[in-house]
């Protein structure tokens, strides 16, 4: 079960809502207010920005999300990398950009909440981007090489307290999911491993997949399709996870944490409503689809559809809970 599974029930009566908004007046034929004039949105193509390298989850996700976009706003979908900062480069350049929402970001949690909570100057605040859709979590999982001489968990927490350090750690990103989850590992563990960070998901593979990694922190999806080159020996869910049924959860294992990252997209703080509930209802749509739904869950994906209000909720109970968390850990 993924961050956001235990929500579902909330968000499907708040989609049902935004069906109801989205037959009344169209994603594509709302209305802002643009230059002291009122302005059909989307009336010119749409900057679709994932922070990350091309490869990884946010890219994938976009890539197939990008013809239903189009249908359901009516014009281009232009899909622009822009990795750096784990994130944070892309989204402190949405919170300083316009408000048309002609420029929209992936964005993920917890990434969006630890950055600006640890970092001297991440370049914005939570609070300066607007959340528009939830459509996605991907459980994480660590790994190790399928000819390791770790079998189990126990086994690698068992060497690294008698070698602290010498264990290397593929992960996306600094303050990300990835990082965090590291960092809860080795403060319930009393280990200490040499965490790698990469610029996104796909880099991270490629390091532990080339050998220059020992272990992973990987991505369901990531998992689920190298499940022969590796052994997984844990998963951040509260329940084992559809894909890999045979995996032990971190908690089961005595571990009491989850770890997961969350996708949805995001929009300048101060975007239109009208705008915002349009692309709300464009991603609503994507989302609802039966073979959208189908293809992503095939590729180890946990698919949601949740709406804006929801998602903004979600972040703010995101937000306390891993501050408690960074207290503990001594990083606040």
């Amino acid at each position: 079960m993924g961050s956001y599974s235990r929500f579902r029930r909330a968000g499907r009566s708040a989609c049902a809502v935004l069906v109801v908004v989205g037959m009344v007046v169209g994603a594509g034929t709302l209305f802002a207010r643009g230059s002291g004039e009122d302005a059909e949105y989307p009336s010119r193509a749409v900057t679709y920005v994932i922070p990350f390298d091309a490869g990884g989850q946010s890219d994938i996700t976009a890539q197939y999300q990008r013809e239903g976009l189009e249908r359901a706003l009516g014009v281009d979908v232009v899909i622009r990398h822009q990795a750096g900062g784990g994130g944070a480069l892309a989204w402190s350049a949405l919170a300083r950009g316009s408000t048309d929402g002609y420029t929209i970001s992936g964005n993920n949690i917890p990434h969006i909440i630890i950055q600006p909570l640890v970092r001297e100057n991440a370049g914005y605040e939570t609070q300066d981007l607007r959340p528009v859709y939830l459509f996605q979590t991907t459980p994480i999982g660590l790994a190790v090489a399928a000819n390791s001489p770790f079998d189990t968990l126990d086994e690698l927490i068992e060497h690294a307290l008698a070698n602290p350090g010498q264990i290397t750690v593929s992960g996306s990103g600094t303050h990300t999911g990835h990082h965090l989850a590291i960092m809860q590992l080795q403060y319930l563990s009393g280990t200490q491993f040499t965490y790698i960070p990469a610029t996104g998901a796909a880099p991270s593979v490629a390091n532990f997949l080339g050998g220059h990694t020992q272990a992973i922190l990987g991505n369901s999806d990531d998992l689920v399709q190298h499940r022969d080159a590796m052994k997984i020996l844990a998963i951040g869910t509260t329940e084992r996870f559809h894909a890999l049924p045979n995996v032990p959860t971190f908690i089961e294992l005595g571990y009491d944490f989850t770890a997961g990252i969350d996708r949805g997209v995001t929009v300048a703080r101060d975007t239109p409503e009208e705008v915002v509930r349009a692309l709300e209802a464009a991603f609503d749509a994507v989302s609802r689809d039966p073979q959208f739904i189908a293809q992503m869950e095939a590729l180890g994906f946990e698919q949601h559809q949740i709406g804006a209000d929801e998602f903004a909720a979600y972040i703010e109970r995101k937000t306390r809970e891993i501050t408690t968390v960074l207290r503990e850990l001594g990083e606040l």
